[in-house]
């Protein structure tokens, strides 16, 4: 049996032909996949970037949020520790005598009480007849005033508590 040498040359150019084509084509399609992941890496890239860029500014916002309740939050304690400071103040001078509280009387209703009617140099009602409170009923009156005031303060802190967090969740990006 002869070999036909045309034949295994032939089929030999082809092999040749063929891996060359498949070697060709590897590293054509190699180099496009390569550039491909390298836009891939890039575009992940930026996203991260902007997310954490987008992150950042978020917890600058919350952090701006939180410095700005906190001096309310200062704010709403001084506005209690002063109305305290001035109801222990009142309530000790009405203690003390040093200061009564009066109450206007309709001079038509007087009738026969025997106040006075003569006004102090200080005063500004001329004439007007008035009755002194009884010191624990002075007491109590301002003891409701006292509650009055620091629910105002109250409901003014949760105002504003409020209005800076609905203004926070409603700010522009």
């Amino acid at each position: 049996m002869a070999v036909p040498w045309k034949a295994v040359g032939l089929l030999a150019l082809v092999l040749i032909g063929a891996v060359s084509a498949w070697q060709f084509q590897d590293w054509r399609y190699g180099k496009q996949l390569a550039e491909q992941a390298r836009l891939h890496a890039e575009t992940l890239n930026d996203l991260t970037q902007a997310a954490a860029t987008a992150q950042q500014a978020e917890q600058n916002k919350r952090l701006a949020l939180e410095q700005k309740l906190a001096a309310s939050e200062q704010t709403h304690y001084r506005k209690m520790t002063d109305a305290q400071r001035d109801q222990d103040r009142l309530r000790d001078r009405l203690a003390t005598a040093d200061l009564r509280l009066s109450v206007l009387i309709d001079a038509d209703s007087a009738g026969g009480c025997d106040v006075p009617k003569a006004t102090g140099a200080g005063r500004v009602d001329h004439g007007v007849v008035r009755a002194r409170l009884d010191p624990a009923h002075a007491q109590r009156i301002i003891a409701i005033t006292d509650t009055g005031d620091r629910g105002l303060i109250a409901l003014q802190a949760c105002q504003a508590y409020v209005k800076a967090v609905s203004s926070a969740a409603h700010a522009p990006p």
